[in-house]
């Protein structure tokens, strides 16, 4: 029983410590590099390529850090748990596919390695010792 709740408790931290990077680099995103006075920020096929880095990076290390959480805290199934928070992550970005028009290149970029690779890479880095 210990285990199982355990492994719960590291799922939900891993969603809300990506979820918080996520939005963390979102804002710093749009404190560091505002959008020009009259665009519209939920129509991203008129933003020029530099605002394109934060949504990026926000989606690759929100990912990172929640699937590197879980696969740390978890008490068994690490690399199972840590790649369903890539899934979670995944679904969220192709959700905001529908929900936010962008150009077709930055959708691919994105879904493709944002999401899975950057599981992979949480669960590699947690598996080393220091």
């Amino acid at each position: 029983m210990y285990k199982i709740l355990k492994n719960i408790l590291a799922v939900i931290a891993g969603i809300v410590i990506g979820s918080a990077i996520n939005m963390g680099f979102i804002v710093a995103g749009g404190e560091i590099l505002p959008l020009p006075t009259g665009i519209n920020p939920m129509n991203a096929e008129l933003w020029e390529l530099k605002y394109f880095l934060f949504p990026f990076l926000a989606h690759a290390i929100g990912t990172l850090s929640g699937t590197f959480i879980t696969a740390k805290l978890s008490a068994s199934y690490h690399k199972a748990l840590a790649y369903l928070i890539g899934a979670f992550f995944l679904a969220g970005g192709i959700a905001m596919v529908y929900i936010l028009p962008a150009p077709s290149w930055f959708i691919n970029i994105d879904l493709i390695f944002a999401y899975i690779p950057m599981a992979w890479i949480g669960v590699k880095l947690a598996k080393r010792k220091i």
